[in-house]
């Protein structure tokens, strides 16, 4: 097996890019069917989970180009496509249910299988179903597959989603825009990747208004027609950077993402001692124009307390970050998870770091160590991989992190990019110790 091998501790410098929001350039390709022909994202991260919606996309019958250096990936759609999304790849990634809304929309049928994805806890799709089914769908779990049939297509209605669920807010607005009438969907979700999709449905021809509010109102149209459309830049991987630097004490630029869509973040960072400085419009790496901030982190953190909440609240996906600096840092930190229960796998691993966790229920009390001693640990989603590598960033000899599958899931060219920043990190083959051959 594939593991990451650290030798700490390190102190992260220099400059690293961060490309297309890995939540929404999944969405954004699942919204490519609601409109025959071709359509293009740019911005688009090299990673797992684009080639895993690129076969998907393929089997369902679209013609998919992509290029991993450039960023860029088109996709073809025909006027029939396939409506059934094979549960070897659902499995491999939750994002494939995203292909729900869109195919119910325009092909009136869709035969998804029930999701895999990361081990966080459960994420039902109640939402989705209901939405669906206020919609006009006959919707019904069959044989492990989740069928949505809606023979004389779609209608408009009030939707008020008992939650802001991200799944299910995109699904439903994405199903509206082909719906006839209007719909109205209360309590959607307000993330920028959210926004993302809403501003690149429009450009297809969607007529949304409320677009980054709790209240989106869309009014159907008969067809939609593709696009070329750039994707919103990742913060939960910019977040994972600006963390490093704090976590290090050490002084790194991110390039690709604003301090816009992050607000809590960089309060958070500032609360730990570090100066967070906010550049404003910048060159990226591609020649392109974007934004970008700067983290300069302290000798020690500060410890600091959190509560995850759905956006512009602080992103659960940062939740093992800000365990992991709390624990190297002065004082007792608190983690209050209010989103996914399953997140605390990641307590029982920096454990064997040295970190000084208690659980209780939802919160998480974190007391500071002067340092983390290297040991070998196991990633059980791809935050809580980022997170135990960032861990080993302060971790006094080697850290070999397993399960690295995950973490390509999320992150482009993580061990490359760490590197630059001068962490000594290496991917290594390792032969499995528990073997009977």
């Amino acid at each position: 097996m594939e593991v990451f091998r650290l030798t700490g501790p390190t102190q992260l410098r220099g400059t690293v890019d961060v490309r297309g929001a890995k939540n929404s350039v999944l969405k954004l390709m699942a919204a490519s069917l609601l409109a025959v022909g071709k359509t293009t994202i740019t911005n688009v991260p090299a990673i797992l989970d684009v080639r895993i919606m690129v076969e998907l996309l393929s089997r369902l019958g679209c013609t998919v180009d992509y290029d991993a250096e450039a960023g860029i990936v088109s996709i073809d759609v025909p006027a029939e496509v396939g409506i059934q999304a094979d549960y070897e790849l659902v499995r491999a990634m939750r994002a494939s249910i995203s292909v729900l809304g869109p195919l119910t929309a325009r092909m009136h049928s869709a035969h998804v299988a029930l999701p895999g994805g990361d081990a966080i806890g459960s994420r039902g799709l109640d939402m989705h179903q209901a939405g669906l089914e206020a919609l006009g769908a006959h919707v019904r779990l069959e044989h492990g597959y989740f069928v949505a049939e809606a023979p004389g297509g779609l209608t408009g209605t009030d939707i008020a989603l008992d939650f802001p669920s991200v799944g299910a807010t995109e699904n439903l607005v994405m199903a509206a825009t082909l719906a006839s009438g209007v719909t109205t969907i209360a309590n959607a979700a307000k993330e920028p990747e959210i926004v993302d999709i809403c501003l690149m449905l429009v450009e297809m021809g969607a007529r949304i208004e409320g677009i980054g509010t709790a209240d989106l109102t869309i009014t159907g149209v008969d067809a939609l027609h593709p696009v070329e459309h750039r994707t919103v830049g990742d913060r939960i991987v910019a977040g994972t950077y600006a963390f490093a630097a704090a976590l290090s004490g050490g002084d790194v630029t991110v390039r690709g993402v604003g301090l816009d869509i992050m607000p809590n973040v960089a309060i958070k960072l500032r609360d730990t001692g570090a100066t967070v400085d906010d550049l404003g419009d910048i060159t990226l790496g591609d020649g392109t124009q974007g934004k970008g901030f700067r983290v300069i982190g302290p000798a020690r953190p500060h410890a600091i307390r959190v509560a995850t909440m759905p956006f512009p609240g602080f992103p659960t996906d940062l939740q093992p970050f800000v365990i992991a600096l709390n624990s190297v840092s002065d004082g007792v930190g608190l983690l209050s998870e209010n989103l996914f229960e399953a997140r605390w796998r990641f307590v029982q691993e920096v454990a064997r770091l040295g970190a000084k966790v208690r659980v209780d229920g939802n919160h998480a009390l974190i007391t500071g160590v002067d340092e983390l001693s290297g040991a070998e640990v196991e990633a059980s989603d791809i935050r809580a991989g980022a997170g135990l590598v960032l861990a080993g960033l302060r971790a006094a000899g080697i850290t070999e992190v397993s399960g690295v599958d995950h973490i390509d899931r999320g992150y482009e060219g993580f061990v490359q990019k760490l590197q630059a920043l001068g962490a000594d990190i290496v991917r290594v083959s390792r032969a499995d110790r528990l073997s009977f051959d």
